[in-house]
């Protein structure tokens, strides 16, 4: 197994080190996560561990945690109306990407919910097995989802030439060693509690918590080095590729044709809700997208930290969502479910 993840580790390497030459947008996560995933769909032997992901995710919820100062705090406060109709949106999302996916996609409603929903890939495959849809139709078209927004959104940016002025952390900070393995202690403590406890994305919001606390108390222990911010992407991108395999397209290729319709269609909706939200408050438009896009907390908030497009911004509002979508997506499944099954029967009796 050791050489499937040093081969893993290796392709990964190259493929960030090919887009960096490149001059791919946000190369250590597209390069990395672009060769994995086609090697990985042409057969070759290689893997990621968990480990690893757990690593690029506390790399990203420490890095994030030091932007909210407490003037930050306070600005992100006012946009709390914005956050909650992202919110609203979310949801709204996955009730279109759900029908749709019901009627073309050739899956039960069960299924096409929970993988409609806008959500972290592992809490939907949970709730998703907890009632009795298929897991892994779930499983892969939240990967499909991520692939799809993580590589279409910084390249549309790039063609766009969008680009922010927002501070990196690096600019404000000094980097400390001492403090550095202090953060590293704390962080570590906080991203087990929250696995123990079985939270959401526990290697993300544990470490963004404590180091929010610190930050928005005026504590700044270090910044992390922007060679352990690429590393962080690496594994990410690496982590995301690695969920695909030779088969992956061949398993159901018209509900994945109607999931990548489905996500296309979400995307274009996020653009001109934000579009909207952003002649309604003073938060840009590039911002907005990444607030408001189907990705996931961990590679949104990355694009937005790489591309300086207000970070703190872009992960309220995602930290926000996750938390709203994971608390309404089980009852709100077995509201439809109960509303669509005496409609389905009374439409056969009229037939």
């Amino acid at each position: 197994m050791f050489v499937r993840y040093l081969t893993g580790f290796i392709l990964a390497l190259s493929g960030a080190l090919a887009a960096v030459w490149l001059a791919i947008p946000l190369p250590w996560l597209i390069g990395s996560l672009l060769l994995t995933a086609i090697t990985k769909t042409a057969g070759v032997k290689s893997a990621s561990h968990t480990v690893f992901r757990n690593m690029g995710q506390w790399v990203i919820g420490t890095s994030l945690g030091l932007y909210f100062t407490p003037e930050v705090l306070t600005i992100i406060g006012g946009y709390f109306p914005f956050i909650f109709a992202g919110m609203v949106f979310a949801i709204l999302l996955g009730i279109n990407g759900s029908l749709i996916l019901k009627k073309w996609g050739a899956v039960d409603f069960k299924t096409a919910w929970f993988a409609s929903a806008i959500g972290g890939a592992s809490e939907m495959a949970n709730l998703a097995e907890r009632n009795h849809a298929r897991t892994d139709l779930v499983a892969s078209a939240h990967s499909l989802r991520m692939i799809m927004v993580v590589i279409s959104i910084p390249f549309a940016f790039k063609f766009l030439n969008i680009s922010g002025n927002f501070p990196g952390t690096e600019l404000l900070y000094f980097f400390d060693p001492s403090g550095f393995f202090k953060l590293v202690i704390l962080t570590c403590i906080a991203g087990l509690l929250f696995k123990k406890f079985k939270l959401p994305n526990p290697w993300v919001l544990g470490p963004l918590l404590v180091t929010i606390l610190l930050t928005g108390n005026d504590t700044i222990l270090t910044y992390l080095p922007n060679e352990i911010s690429k590393l962080g992407q690496l594994f990410i991108g690496w982590s995301l590729g690695d969920k695909f395999g030779p088969d992956f397209f061949k398993k159901a290729p018209r509900y994945l044709s109607v999931v990548a319709l489905s996500n296309t269609l979400n995307l274009i909706l996020a653009f001109g809700f934000s579009y909207l939200l952003s002649t309604l408050s003073d938060i840009p438009f590039p911002t907005l997208v990444l607030s408001n896009s189907p990705g996931g907390i961990t590679e949104m908030s990355i694009t937005a930290k790489v591309l300086s497009l207000g970070a703190p911004i872009v992960t309220a509002f995602h930290v926000a969502r996750m938390v709203f979508v994971l608390l309404v997506t089980s009852p709100l499944y077995h509201f439809f479910e109960k509303y669509l099954k005496p409609r389905a029967s009374i439409k056969s009796q009229t037939d």
